[in-house]
């Protein structure tokens, strides 16, 4: 299982990520939020691009915005392997993952709760991962819904029957707990669980 760490409950950013570089966790997970797709809004690009300096891990980068198009050049700059939107934006979806595709970045579709996982089967052929919310987006600390473990199974199903490669990412709630829940899945995305613990690489353990 590989690990995501999410730094969106981090009180301490710089610091936090400077001790997610240290450990072994796969990815960095970073939550862009517009206050429009979400109600919250996370710092701008002006301030996000600094990532670089404190951690060489790999970016994870979730776009929860209204148009994620106009987000892909940016964050395509920095050392990002996903760049993942939500299905539910409803409008261009084919046109974004191919312009994520154009910068040689890995694709992915993020689904909520409450969305049905067909709404995600026009666009396998050109998704790369399906970020399974198991909280409603927008806000970290939240708990895990436990109806998400029948929604990866359902995901994973809908993949072989279309002979897609994609991972399943799952992101909300997750700790050593909940993980059971999660075995079909392929990366977890962790954030308080790791970030409000001191010993970051012994709860990334404690998830693989």
């Amino acid at each position: 299982m590989k690990v995501s760490a999410s730094f969106l409950s981090s009180q301490d950013i710089v610091r936090d990520l400077v001790k997610l570089n240290e450990t072994d966790v796969d990815y960095i997970h970073v939550d862009i939020m517009d206050g429009k797709f979400v109600k919250n809004k996370t710092m701008p690009f002006r301030e996000m691009k600094h990532i670089y300096k404190y951690t060489s891990k790999r970016l994870d980068v979730h776009l929860m915005v209204e148009d994620p198009a106009s987000y892909v050049p940016l964050y395509a700059g920095l050392n990002t392997e996903f760049i993942t939107f939500h299905v539910e934006v409803d409008k261009n979806i084919e046109e974004c993952l191919k312009l994520i595709k154009s910068y040689s970045i890995k694709t992915g579709l993020s689904i909520k709760p409450n969305t049905n996982v067909r709404e995600l089967v026009p666009y396998l052929p050109l998704v790369d991962m399906i970020l399974v919310m198991s909280v409603e987006p927008g806000e970290g600390g939240q708990e895990f819904i436990e109806e998400t473990k029948e929604k990866i199974e359902e995901i994973r199903t809908l993949l072989d029957t279309y002979q897609c490669s994609a991972v399943i990412s799952v992101d909300g709630g997750v700790n050593d707990k909940t993980k059971s829940l999660c075995s079909k899945a392929d990366v977890l995305v962790a954030g308080s669980y790791i970030i409000n613990d001191d010993n970051f690489q012994e709860k990334i353990s404690s998830l693989r």
